[in-house]
C-alpha cells in the first residue's frame, strides 16, 4: 500500500522552506515596481514641462497673429514673449488706445494668465 503521509509531509516542508525565498522575490518585485513608478512620474513631469513650452510657443504665435490680423494694431512693431502663460509685450505703438487694444486682445487669447506691457510704449 502507498503511504500518502510522506509525500504530503515532504511537500509541506518544501513549501515552508521556500517562504523566505518568496518574500525576497516579492520584495525585489516591489522595489522594481517602485523604481518603475518613479521613472513614470519623472517622465510625466518632463511631458508636462514640454507641454508648457509648447503652450507658451502656441500663445506667443496666437497673440502675434492676432495683433497682425487686426488693422487697429501695429503687429509688426510689437514684440511678444511668453513664459509660463505670462505674455510680455514690448515695442512702440502709435497711440495709447492702440496700446490698450493690444493688451486687451492679448488677454483674450486662451492660456494667457497675465500680460506684462511695461515695455509697450505709445508714441503720443
Amino acid at each position: 500500500m502507498y503511504n500518502v503521509k510522506k509525500p504530503l509531509t515532504a511537500a509541506a516542508i518544501v513549501a515552508v522552506m521556500s517562504l523566505p525565498l518568496a518574500g525576497v522575490a516579492l520584495a525585489e518585485h516591489h522595489e522594481e515596481q517602485s523604481k518603475s513608478e518613479e521613472v513614470m512620474h519623472k517622465a510625466n513631469e518632463k511631458a508636462h514641462k514640454a507641454g508648457e513650452v509648447v503652450s507658451d510657443t502656441w500663445i506667443t504665435t496666437k497673440v502675434k497673429s492676432s495683433l497682425l490680423a487686426d488693422s487697429a494694431t501695429s503687429g509688426t512693431d510689437i514684440k511678444v514673449e511668453t513664459k509660463d502663460g505670462i505674455v510680455s509685450l514690448s515695442g512702440t505703438v502709435a497711440s495709447e488706445a492702440e496700446r490698450k487694444l493690444a493688451i486687451e486682445k492679448t488677454k483674450e487669447i486662451k492660456g494667457v494668465r497675465d500680460v506684462a506691457a511695461d515695455g509697450l510704449k505709445a508714441v503720443e
